[in-house]
């Protein structure tokens, strides 16, 4: 694991270990000598239904915390949620629904349950405290000035590029902060684009009167394109709910120079580079599929892996999807029904050469095929989705 650091020294601790910032020097040494158990705080806003790789670096270090006996707070922002998180974003982001956010909290939740201990965490909803009347929002808002919130490097970029910041915008770091007394956080966890929102808490608790949160910044674990940060909306994206062949076949897809960081990150060990990055590669992969997909399943996933790609096999266990025989089917429509995607993506996906029927790429412009051509045979949607077509 890479060494912790803090600003101006300070001595490393063993909780300390793999992150990139603890702040102010010497603070989290001072709250564990107190003795106490100390309030650990992470918050993840459900702007997606899924955790996926990216959260399990952060979740892990709570996790880390919860095994030596301080008390994790996990806190769902299903009220930030509705302000959007700037941190590392060029655009203001899209609003969701509160039914997309109610859906995405429960589902978080209990994913999040995959690293933590459930017993030893305490979940928090911020809508508790920030669903508060606007009397009060006022109250919390005059206490801070634009231009300590105009440091943050999103918004200083955006505003000399000539690009909008809402107000919305300015104040997510206020309401982030405001979690924290609310909790009575010794210690915020976050990834480095947070660092911001975490220093700026400490300003939070201050004006209410308490002692400032310690700030522990974790890295960032770049998604299976190897360069951008993890993300669903980029579909760089490995979930810790999906099916084992998934989760192998995309860490397989992750280039070799991003494999140290993600042993280091998931695995907890330096990448041993005398391997060869293949079977580096698939030990990785099979030590992540074991651990969100069930003992074993790395190995089947692995097998299942080779029949595809190596032995250009159809997998036996691709499910089965039903058409009635008479007329044409309509290509875009039938890949929505099978795989469950949208029918924009299915058009793409077609015109990309993304789809297969019995091995064979179907032209851009083959959109109808007579259902008597199609019954009996395989559709292969990318590299890894089969499903085989039987009349109903």
């Amino acid at each position: 694991m890479r060494g912790s650091h803090s600003e101006g020294g300070g001595a490393s601790t063993e909780l300390a270990l793999g992150a990139v910032d603890v702040l102010p020097a010497g603070a989290l040494e001072e709250r564990l000598a107190s003795g106490r158990p100390l309030r650990v705080k992470l918050g993840i806003d459900p702007t997606a239904p899924d955790i996926h790789l990216g959260h399990v670096v952060v979740l892990e270090k709570l996790r880390q915390f919860q095994a030596a006996g301080h008390v994790a707070v996990l806190i769902i922002g299903d009220y930030t949620a509705r302000v959007g998180d700037p941190s590392g974003r060029s655009a203001l982001r899209p609003l969701l629904a509160p039914e997309e956010i109610d859906a995405n909290s429960r589902t978080f939740q209990e994913q999040a349950f995959k690293v933590l201990d459930p017993d030893a965490t305490e979940v928090r909803r911020n809508s508790e405290w920030l669903d508060m009347p606007s009397a009060e929002l006022f109250a919390l808002v005059r206490r801070f000035t634009v231009a300590r919130l105009l440091e943050r490097d999103d918004f200083s970029k955006r505003m000399a590029a000539a690009e909008p910041v809402s107000l919305l915008e300015l104040l997510y770091p206020v309401l982030q902060g405001y979690d924290s007394v609310a909790v009575e956080s010794d210690l915020e966890l976050g990834g480095t684009e947070q660092r911001f929102n975490l220093l700026f808490a400490r300003d939070v608790q201050t004006s209410f009167g308490r002692e400032p949160q310690a700030v522990m910044t974790m890295p960032i674990l770049p998604g299976t394109d190897g360069v951008r940060k993890m993300s669903k909306s980029l579909g760089n994206y490995v979930g810790v709910t999906e099916p084992a062949s998934e989760i192998f076949g995309k860490l397989m897809s992750v280039p070799d120079d991003a494999m140290p960081l993600y042993w280091e990150l998931l695995v907890g060990e330096r990448l041993d580079r005398s391997r060869h990055p293949n079977e580096a590669k698939r030990d990785l992969a099979r030590r992540i599929c074991d651990r969100f997909a069930g003992p074993g399943s790395g190995t089947a996933a692995e097998e299942r892996f080779d029949r595809i790609h190596l032995d250009r096999e159809t997998p036996a266990d691709a499910p089965v999807h039903r058409i009635e025989i008479g007329g044409d089917v309509h290509l875009p429509a039938l890949i929505r029904e099978a795989f469950g995607v949208s029918g924009s993506e299915a058009r793409r996906l077609l015109a990309q050469g993304a789809v297969r029927i019995d091995g064979e790429t179907v032209p851009a412009d083959r959109l109808d095929l007579p259902s008597g051509d199609l019954a009996g045979r395989v559709i292969q949607l990318g590299r890894r989705r089969f499903v085989r077509v039987v009349p109903d």
